[in-house]
């Protein structure tokens, strides 16, 4: 059985695939153009990253938002035997493909391992579990079944269960039905900038929710549907969004806390909530 521990990236024993297989357009996210399957001017030769403590005053915040979902280190070091692409130029596009799709397989069962949790319907957890066993061993094959795998199938699958379950564990905190009228609180809404301090959000429907420069300070989000909800610059310092539904990683990378945010125990605090404004980065 897939858990969380697996689905968190261990950059130690990739080869840099997020450095190289992806590619970024210049912007307030990255300081230059980097075209897919070219490593970054950044990347140094034993894969590490040559700003690694200093990327965001580098301009580089968009990297310290990133994750794999643990998608590197699976790609590396077993699909492709611990052979860089280094070593073995030949293999890169492939490597560099299969991590793409790697990393969307891990996403999903992110997901799915959160529903077996949280949902109360036992034959929704046997589902779930039951995707989950069928995308592990998806991720864990060889490169021709990862890219021979029907993923929009299996993607479309998890949605509908994801759904379900997010119906489910809204509808025990009375939030059935109730959230449409409310400010506009419904799923893919344009909520940048809006404020929603202080406020009981228990159970809300923010599925793609457009949040970026929200004001969540204060804010109760137990059982809200964050499901690819765009928390970019958002205010959560204060928050409670320890029993949010669907909250990863990148999401709270991208946003902005403090101290006294409280986030599930699978997620961690990220460095930049923790230093103060106008504290210089060394370098």
């Amino acid at each position: 059985m897939t858990t969380t521990a697996t689905l968190r990236p261990d950059c130690s024993k990739c080869f840099a695939l997020c450095c190289t297989a992806l590619g970024f357009t210049r912007s307030a996210d990255f300081a230059i153009d980097k075209p897919a399957a070219s490593a970054c001017p950044n990347l140094a030769g034993d894969f590490s990253c040559a700003i690694h403590q200093r990327l965001r005053p580098r301009g580089f915040r968009g990297c310290t938002v990133f994750d794999c979902f643990g998608a590197g280190q699976l790609v590396s070091q077993h699909t492709f035997g611990g052979t860089s692409w280094r070593q073995n130029p030949a293999s890169a596009s492939a490597m560099f493909d299969v991590f793409k799709r790697v990393r969307q397989l891990h996403e999903m069962l992110w997901y799915l391992e959160e529903a077996r949790h949280r949902t109360f319907d036992p034959g929704l957890a046997s589902t779930a579990a039951h995707l989950a066993e069928q995308l592990a061993a998806i991720a864990q094959g060889d490169a021709a079944t990862v890219l021979g795998a029907d993923v929009e199938t299996h993607h479309w699958q998890v949605r509908n269960l994801l759904m379900e379950v997010s119906e489910e564990v809204r509808a025990s905190y009375g939030a059935e039905g109730q959230q449409t009228h409310d400010g506009g609180l419904q799923p893919g809404a344009d909520l940048m900038g809006a404020d929603l301090a202080n406020r009981r959000l228990c159970g809300a429907d923010l599925r793609g929710s457009y949040l970026i420069g929200a004001n969540l300070a204060g804010s109760d989000l137990a059982a809200a549907d964050l499901l690819g909800a765009d928390l970019r610059g958002a205010n959560l310092a204060g928050a409670d969004l320890a029993k949010a539904l669907y909250l990863t990683q990148p999401q709270v990378n991208a946003a902005e806390g403090d101290e006294r945010t409280l986030l599930p125990p699978e997620l961690t605090r990220p460095d930049h909530w923790l230093r103060q404004p106008g504290t210089r980065v060394p370098g």
